[in-house]
């Protein structure tokens, strides 16, 4: 796998800016993960995720964005998705994420300067890529958040999750 995840990200004056090439999926969420892991250690609590050059979400990627603000929403902090398209946002409202993540905030610190920001931005890549046990626990935490934003995806998701639950526990197992 070619560490050229399609993530671009830039540290600005009160939030970090992440932009999310191709398709957002399970294979690019534990980057995105990373990345933002890392502002978060160092101390980070407001995020920007670009959406315009986004072809599409899966439940991982979605799940992995309902973690994120959950999380630093906990620690006074926000995330927000900038030009998420019809598509990205109709998948995000489906699940109710509308309610943890500021799509397209009017008020937002980063209106009128988009093309600036974007043209500040750097490739990130990844320290390693993900082994299959690891990214399997990554696919099992995102199910596992979206799950937990709502009574009706707790529904959506539960035979996903056991699934999941089993396929990390199995391979927990062979890794002894």
């Amino acid at each position: 796998m070619d560490k050229d995840i399609g993530i671009t990200f830039g540290i600005f004056d009160g939030f970090t800016w992440i932009r999310c090439e191709g398709k957002g999926s399970f294979l690019q969420s534990p980057a995105l993960k990373e990345c933002a892991g890392q502002r978060r250690d160092d101390g980070e609590r407001h995020f920007v995720i670009d959406l315009e050059a986004c072809t599409g979400m899966d439940s991982t990627f979605m799940g992995f964005l309902a973690g994120l603000a959950a999380r630093v929403g906990r620690e006074n902090g926000w995330v927000q998705v900038a030009r998420p398209g019809d598509r990205n946002r109709q998948s995000l409202e489906d699940l109710g994420l509308d309610c943890l993540l500021e799509i397209s905030p009017p008020e937002a610190p980063w209106r009128g300067r988009i093309a600036e920001i974007r043209g500040e931005l750097k490739p990130y890549a990844p320290k390693r890529l993900p082994n299959m046990s690891e990214r399997a626990r990554h696919v099992l935490e995102a199910h596992r958040e979206l799950a937990s934003t709502s009574e009706e995806n707790t529904k959506r998701f539960a035979n996903v999750v056991q699934v999941l639950e089993k396929q990390v526990s199995d391979s927990s197992d062979a890794d002894r």
